[in-house]
């Protein structure tokens, strides 16, 4: 992708260093889903509550100043890159629909961090918690992405920054409102349908924002199939399998690497709004 020398985003909050105390997180995205399976076997990410069987209590907080690596310097101003090419895309969509786009802040921590959704520690990986329209990102997860997902590159780790601000604009169109109220009234396996569905639409946004990088000329050879395997790399069938040797298809909770690839390809086709109504979807 090509970012160099490009406007970086104002809405970056840097909390390196800084820790957080103990708690339960209620909140989580595309890297929560990742870890969260992998220590308990189970997929997570439920918007209301989706980590609420992750805790993270004992958590010391450090004063000592954060070290930063030159290798961190630069994938920072790398998602500040990014973040800002979503607020172009989306405060564009926006108004074409006669709608004001919010922009969210993206929060860079270590270790561990505070939320309006509660406490949580880096293993949860990138989540956004809707409480206070906020992403948040321990860049080690580049590392996690590349080397036990083996999905590198930096279109990868566009497209996890991508997928959780679909969430921020899922919120901004009142679609997580909705999700959340249905959690109240069903079951936990037919809950988990409807969950899977929103997380597709988030595939789905991610890829409308990259159709309109490529618009802008942004895009490299490569960026699409990378975006395609770190898709592919976060399925739930393919991380459940990974973590326990099979699959069980009534605790999905974001879909299977076909599905997520699919729905990022056709939003990515698309370019818009319209088109990404998961929810009333046929098939998936």
């Amino acid at each position: 992708m090509k970012w160099q020398g490009r406007r970086g985003s104002s809405n970056v909050e840097d909390r390196r260093g800084s820790g957080g105390g103990g708690g339960k997180l209620v909140g989580g995205g595309i890297g929560g889903i990742i870890l969260v399976v992998v220590v308990t076997l189970l997929s997570g990410g439920n918007v209301g509550d989706i980590l609420g069987n992750l805790t993270s209590g004992g958590t010391t907080t450090s004063n000592a100043p954060y070290q930063e690596t030159a290798e961190e310097q630069e994938l920072a101003q790398f998602v500040s890159v990014v973040l800002a090419d979503t607020e172009d895309v989306w405060s564009d969509l926006f108004a074409e629909q006669g709608m004001t786009y919010t922009d969210p802040t993206l929060v860079l921590y270590s270790g561990s961090v505070n939320s309006a959704c509660g406490t949580a520690s880096s293993a949860v990986g990138p989540f956004y918690c809707p409480g206070d329209s906020k992403l948040y990102i321990d860049l080690s997860f580049y590392d996690e992405l590349q080397q036990r997902f083996k999905a590198p590159g930096d279109f990868a780790m566009a497209y996890v920054i991508a997928h959780e601000v679909g969430h921020h604009v899922q919120t901004l169109l009142g679609t997580t409102k909705q999700l959340d109220s249905l959690r109240r009234s069903l079951s936990e396996t037919e809950y988990n349908k409807y969950q899977v569905r929103f997380e597709l639409q988030a595939d789905y946004l991610a890829g409308v924002w990259a159709n309109h990088a490529q618009g802008m000329n942004l895009l490299e050879e490569g960026d699409l199939e990378e975006a395609l395997t770190a898709a592919s790399a976060v399925g739930d069938d393919t991380i459940q399998k990974q973590a326990q040797g099979y699959a069980v298809p009534d605790s999905f909770t974001h879909g299977t690497s076909e599905q997520r690839k699919r729905w990022f390809y056709k939003g990515f086709n698309n370019g818009t709004i319209t088109g990404g109504d998961t929810f009333n979807a046929a098939e998936l």
